[in-house]
């Protein structure tokens, strides 16, 4: 105990401050990626990399279970999001120290480790991102061991749960059928304020880690639709932010210099992505091919908040279409032959493509 403690000192001599109140001042007023971006910048100033063997000493501020509420035991046990009952007595605990991290694992229960939300091997532990505590968490090992690499959702039929509740199984999502691990609620929303802090955080080279699934090779929506969906959704309804996150994003800005501004600022999520699940949502709602008596019509029916512009594009290319349309409206096109086209509708640059086969 003594070791540990002599540790914890040296961590908070690094930097004992709070978030200061005018740490986002510079993203005041923007919004979309250009604030993303600014938030990168803010998060980027004063980041200390702490290494990665020191986690284990950073999650005794971090991630110690000394939660005042119904469901938590209140007795410096490690939290783990992945091991956690909040409706009655976990199933096993951890005291924070050497004795209990990983050596061999066979069964849940045996030991913890470090987990990295978004996978060690889609940046290819490089630094910062294997050492960042506001997105590598410590996690039972066996459970760790379960989820792998896999994306996170929301499960159909389970193959395997955990002992809390947590489960692994085919995806229940709309266009994505995969395995997909799927936490209980309570930390939800926790594990994708994570991820929206990685993809914030990490913009400038996230566009290349597409090994993990969830990520969809760009710097600014960086997400699949499928995915931002599901995230933004646990941010919003499952589990918005709570006084126990509040003070874990304080200490993790203690120890490493920075916070997660969706904790700070939960509105900033929808402010940056939820244009981007709009557009999907509402553009080209319904797109189909009507026969007609004298002409073959493509209709396009539109329900969207913005004006969107229409693009079709014949098999060599040739733009053989394009018109602005208002919000709501229904477009008739005729004159298109028999063949294959292509579709593009983009709304504040963003863009939805759709193959078109007329017959």
């Amino acid at each position: 105990m003594k070791h540990i403690y002599l540790a914890f000192l040296c961590i908070v001599s690094i930097g004992n401050a709070q978030i200061p109140s005018n740490y986002y001042d510079s993203a005041n007023g923007l919004s979309g990626y250009a604030l993303k971006t600014e938030l990168k910048n803010i998060l980027s100033n004063g980041h200390v990399d702490q290494g990665y063997n020191t986690l284990f000493t950073g999650y005794i501020s971090t991630h110690s279970d000394n939660v005042v509420e119904s469901g938590y035991e209140n007795d410096g046990t490690i939290l783990l999001y992945y091991g956690e009952n909040p409706n009655g007595v976990d199933s096993y605990s951890y005291t924070h120290g050497s004795s209990n991290q990983c050596g061999s694992i066979s069964a849940e229960g045996d030991c913890y480790n470090r987990e990295s939300i978004v996978p060690q091997g889609s940046f290819s532990a490089a630094l910062p991102m294997k050492n960042d505590i506001h997105h590598v968490v410590p996690t039972d090992g066996y459970v760790n061991s379960q989820r792998g690499n896999l994306p996170f959702g929301t499960v159909g039929t389970a193959t395997w749960t955990s002992l809390s509740g947590c489960k692994k199984g085919n995806s229940t999502l709309s266009n994505y059928s995969g395995e997909v691990f799927e936490p209980i609620d309570e930390f939800k929303g926790d594990i994708a304020r994570a991820i929206l802090y990685f993809a914030t955080r990490y913009e400038d080279t996230v566009d290349s880690y597409t090994s993990f699934v969830m990520f969809n090779g760009t710097e600014d929506q960086v997400l699949h639709t499928w995915a931002l969906a599901v995230l933004l959704d646990w941010h919003n309804n499952i589990d918005p932010v709570d006084q126990r996150e509040i003070d874990r994003n304080n200490a993790a800005y203690n120890y490493q210099g920075n916070a997660n501004p969706f904790v700070d600022h939960p509105e900033y999520a929808d402010a940056i992505w939820a244009n981007a699940l709009s557009i999907e949502e509402n553009i080209a709602s319904e797109i189909s091919i009507h026969p007609n008596p004298v002409k073959d019509n493509l209709t396009i029916k539109l329900s969207s908040n913005s004006d969107t512009n229409i693009e079709i594009y014949d098999i060599l290319g040739k733009r053989v279409y394009q018109n602005t349309i208002s919000k709501t409206s229904t477009l008739n096109i005729q004159d298109l032959k028999t063949g294959i086209y292509v579709i593009k509708m983009t709304q504040h640059n963003k863009t939805i493509t759709k193959k078109l086969v007329k017959q």
